[in-house]
């Protein structure tokens, strides 16, 4: 039924007419809003001063991985489009993680975290990389003792989380989130949809027609263009192995339903242009490129060489504004504190 509800309302799309630019801003902003002004809240994770600037430490802190290389940063780079700009992350022991990174920024905006969903938050989805044992390879107990080992720390988790023992796993997901909450990129996009009409350039405003008309759309909506929903990839022609693995069947890890084979959250298009290689797989580094096999793929269509280019420039006008992020200065460790370890233990069975 979900795949009925995608291929009818692309149908729906298809027949919009042309547009002027004021008539179409009131047809974008059905179906986008702009970025929120202020930091986004977060369920059950009231965000303060004191928990962000708890948060940015552990973002940039590599003895959060067993190995003292590894830190939330490593994938996630600020400094090139939220995150590590590799076809798959590399982790302890110089493992080569299984998909692509996605981008940290607008992140707090997705309904779910990973390719498949299977994080409901960043809180959540904080705590999968440190215990996976091809990214940072360590264990909540050697984190709590880590972090309880250095007294700046206990002094910023004891100020950010009202508690008598405040060093704790779950608070040391819950200030990353409210760090990453911070991440908000307002692009040339969100002041073309508040009314400024010279926010994007003519290309940019004849690709979103042509991204609302193909039906783009149906998967790319909301606030971070993508980020909820989950659908097939090859609705309507599958690609070949060589950019959806056979291996990887996406979702149906999670909910082990046949119908979840090799389907996939709809990601997020904020920062796009700034974001290759794309797809789960990273396999495609080039954006062009990318959005032509998207179209047919999910939608049946072959753009001309001049609609694929006019989408670009669009989805080009969807690269915000990094916030400024001063690298911290992080506590100094004790005697205590864990000394790092390169083992690669076997795997669990």
């Amino acid at each position: 039924m979900r795949h009925v509800a995608y291929t009818l309302l692309a149908t729906t799309l298809l027949a919009t007419p042309a547009l002027a630019q004021d008539d179409l801003r009131a047809a974008a902003s059905e179906m986008f809003k702009p970025l929120p002004s202020t930091v986004p809240s977060v369920s059950n994770n009231p965000i303060t001063p004191e928990k962000i600037e708890l948060g940015k430490a552990l973002f940039f802190d590599p003895r959060l991985s067993a190995s003292g290389v590894f830190s939330c940063y490593s994938c996630h780079n600020l400094a090139t489009g939220g995150d590590d700009n590799l076809e798959t992350s590399i982790g302890h022991g110089w493992q080569k993680g299984p998909r692509n990174s996605p981008t940290v920024l607008n992140s707090v905006l997705n309904e779910a975290q990973f390719w498949d969903g299977r994080a409901a938050d960043l809180a959540e989805q904080a705590k999968g990389p440190v215990q996976a044992g091809v990214e940072m390879a360590n264990t909540p107990e050697n984190v709590v003792v880590t972090l309880s080992s250095m007294p700046d720390y206990v002094s910023m988790f004891s100020a950010a989380f009202e508690a008598d023992d405040p060093v704790t796993f779950d608070n040391m997901a819950k200030a990353i989130e409210a760090f990453e909450a911070t991440l908000i990129t307002p692009a040339p996009f969100d002041s073309w949809l508040n009314g400024d009409d010279a926010a994007m350039t003519d290309d940019a405003v004849a690709g979103l027609q042509l991204f609302m008309d193909k039906g783009c759309v149906a998967c790319h909506d909301g606030v971070n263009l993508g980020g909820k929903g989950y659908y097939p990839f090859g609705l309507i022609e599958r690609p070949g192995a060589e950019i959806l693995p056979e291996g990887d069947k996406g979702r149906f890890a999670v909910t082990d339903t046949v119908d979840d084979e090799y389907v996939f959250r709809a990601s997020p298009l904020r920062n796009v242009g700034v974001t290759a290689p794309y797809f789960h797989s990273g396999k495609v580094w080039n954006l062009k490129v990318a959005v032509q096999i998207m179209a047919e793929s999910q939608l049946g269509e072959e753009l001309a060489d001049g609609e694929a280019d006019q989408i670009v420039a669009f989805l080009d006008a969807l690269t915000g504004e990094v916030p400024d992020v001063t690298v911290p200065v992080l506590p100094a460790e004790t005697d205590t504190t864990p000394r790092p370890s390169a083992e690669i233990l076997p795997a669990a069975e």
